[in-house]
């Protein structure tokens, strides 16, 4: 026979804490302020859309590291999963098939790509009724024909790239969510 306790069967209330974020309490409860500032900063951080400026890990072996958003090709805000994106290198491995190349006065100039958005931070309702949300923000590099330009995809990528027809890139990922 399974017994719970009354606590254990009770909704437990959402309140705001002393430092404004969103905190779980039950009625007979209370928090200390240790106990709030161990909360998971993620989960206190709002999510947002991938719009100009912001840095994008780039999961793919061509070569590049991490990018920044110039422009996102669909919507007025931002792009979310699947869309396009232009954006600019900032870290870059040597000798690889994305450059970074010397500047007029020394300083490194940054080559421009086209980008589509593998994973997002920000979550994405399915269908079915679940929701996909990632840790991070990532790109797969892509030429302007669509084609990537690099041979492997790494880490999970959502099937919802299929609706957006970037098939190649599902195919060369490892893993599909």
């Amino acid at each position: 026979m399974l017994m719970l306790s009354f606590n254990q069967w009770r909704k437990p209330s959402v309140g705001r804490s002393i430092l404004g974020g969103l905190c779980n309490n039950s009625v007979g409860s209370i928090r200390s302020s240790s106990e709030m500032l161990q909360t998971n900063f993620l989960s206190q951080q709002q999510r947002t859309f991938i719009q100009m400026g912001t840095i994008l890990k780039v999961v793919d072996n061509s070569g590049a590291k991490k990018v920044m958003c110039i422009q996102a090709l669909k919507g007025r805000k931002g792009a979310r999963l699947g869309d396009k994106v232009v954006v600019s290198v900032k870290e870059a491995l040597s000798g690889s098939k994305v450059k970074m190349e010397k500047g007029e006065k020394g300083e490194k100039s940054k080559r421009v790509y086209y980008g589509v958005v593998v994973r997002a931070a920000m979550q994405r309702g399915r269908c079915d009724g679940s929701e996909v949300k990632f840790d991070d923000n990532a790109v797969v590099l892509i030429n302007k024909q669509g084609e990537p330009i690099g041979t492997r995809v790494f880490g999970p990528i959502p099937h919802e790239l299929r609706k957006k027809k970037h098939l190649k890139i599902l195919s060369l990922a490892e893993h599909i969510v």
